[in-house]
């Protein structure tokens, strides 16, 4: 059944589901494990990798709630891209954004499916990740609630996890912690310095923490579906600096202060892991565990929820299948749920039948997504923000210091995509990321066209008639 009110989507997420999503929506797997590489790359430099990441990521959300507040929209940064840099921007990085969603889906019920089977190993891999994906998915098709109320708790867990982090590593830097073999700063310079492996391995960290917000612009399209959106972002957007400081700059300082940067363990077991065994925490692997599994299924939760609604705003702006518009009677995008679900599973199943360069493809494609959508967040900004104070439009919630932030902004990006570009390790991205790119916007151009036609064929009929 359909939705009577057109296919619209309900504004049934409540403000504590929007603040705890704003709070820890950013907070992955990629914080609890991923950067253990980060610091085995840059030494205790990282830190300023993560600072730089995180900078760009206030000022994107800045502008982007300047925009949302302005005109909240479940296609957020998709429809401000159509309305300031034509369809063809919203029609690519719309699907680049939903194609980037729907294979981080696969990768984050792999991982919750590994550590399930690592502790009853008597359940295959893939049936666990076949009855995660399944579950959520269903959740997810009953109402945007549901959504909610799983990411609230997901959410709250991942919050006292990293507080608890904070309070033991704190204590164990003063020497205050009983039974920890480590404290005070000395590891941030006693092996080889501060900077050990020079600014190229800084420039090639914050390419890797970079990925590791994406998902901080998530609350801008949540946002859309509870009462007050407006409110909403205002308060996530606010929040976002105190964020960023607490939980990824403090967390990742505490780890580099107490545990020396070239620790084999921070690659094979990862950062929190790795510090909470030198701080003797009984059970550390077994802790960390299920804080990374609360970790995986809250980002295949809101991938689920990214994707689907990203997938109906393009429906909507008939930019993709006009199905995927279809609403249940709670408000539910239901059709765009299942599509974004079903090509999920397609990509499994590449991963199992394919030759195995197709399926690192199609990860590589992924690559630059962030950076790009960022990029387009910045032009849409700039583009619209003129337009707005040509119409002499009064704007409750400003970007800072326009246009130079914007610009400055921009002119960052576009030199990190220059230097993935010449990056070994980054190149196989940036080049799979063109290519995708690219055939999103032969798509666009055949579709919008094909539109055009057939529009000007039914004025013909409509005239002759």
């Amino acid at each position: 059944m359909t939705a009577q009110n057109a296919d619209v989507l309900a504004q049934s997420l409540k403000p504590r589901h929007v603040r705890m999503l704003s709070i820890a929506g950013v907070i992955g797997a990629g914080l609890f494990v991923g950067s253990g590489h980060a610091i085995a790359e840059a030494g205790p430099a990282v830190l300023l990798a993560y600072i730089a990441a995180g900078a760009l990521v206030v000022l994107i959300m800045r502008m982007l709630a300047e925009m949302a507040v302005a005109s909240p929209d479940s296609g957020s940064f998709s429809t401000y891209a159509d309305k300031s840099l034509g369809r063809w921007a919203g029609f690519t990085i719309g699907w680049l954004y939903w194609w980037f969603w729907v294979l981080v889906i696969p990768l984050e019920a792999n991982a919750a499916g590994t550590i399930l089977h690592g502790w009853f190993p008597q359940v295959a891999v893939w049936e666990y990740t076949l009855a995660i994906t399944s579950f959520l998915t269903i959740s997810n098709l009953f109402s945007v609630k549901n959504y909610g109320e799983f990411e609230f708790w997901f959410a709250l867990l991942k919050v006292v996890a990293i507080v608890a982090f904070l309070g033991a590593g704190s204590l164990a830097l003063f020497g205050l912690l009983p039974g920890s073999s480590t404290q005070g700063i000395s590891h941030l310079y006693d092996t080889h310095g501060f900077m050990p492996n020079g600014i190229s391995a800084v420039l090639a960290a914050i390419l890797t923490t970079m990925f590791s917000f994406m998902g901080t612009e998530i609350v801008t399209i949540a946002a859309a579906e509870s009462n007050e959106p407006r409110k909403q972002i205002t308060h996530a957007t606010n929040s976002v600096i105190w964020r960023i400081a607490l939980f990824y700059l403090l967390s990742i300082f505490l780890v580099v202060a107490l545990v020396p940067w070239n620790t084999p363990s921070l690659m094979k077991a990862g950062s929190y892991q790795t510090a909470m065994e030198m701080m003797n925490v009984p059970y550390a692997r077994q802790i960390v565990d299920v804080v990374v599994l609360i970790a995986v299924c809250s980002c295949l939760n809101s991938a689920l929820y990214t994707a689907s609604r990203m997938l109906y705003s393009l429906s909507r702006r008939q930019d993709a299948p006009a199905a995927a518009s279809r609403t249940t009677r709670s408000g539910t995008p239901w059709v765009a749920v299942l599509m974004s679900t079903a090509a999920a599973f397609l990509a499994v199943i590449a991963n199992y039948l394919a030759p195995s360069a197709v399926f690192e493809f199609l990860l590589a494609s992924s690559g630059a997504i962030a950076l790009l959508v960022y990029l387009v967040i910045a032009a849409s900004h700039l583009v619209l923000r003129k337009k707005r104070e040509a119409r002499g439009e009064q704007l409750s919630y400003r970007m800072w210091l326009f246009p130079g932030l914007t610009w400055a902004t921009m002119v960052f990006i576009v030199g990190v995509l220059t230097s993935m570009l010449f990056n070994a390790q980054h190149r196989s991205e940036i080049i799979a990321t063109g290519l995708l790119t690219l055939l999103v916007l032969v798509a666009s151009q055949i579709v919008h066209r094909k539109r055009a036609a057939r529009k000007n064929s039914e004025e013909m009929v409509a005239l002759r008639s």
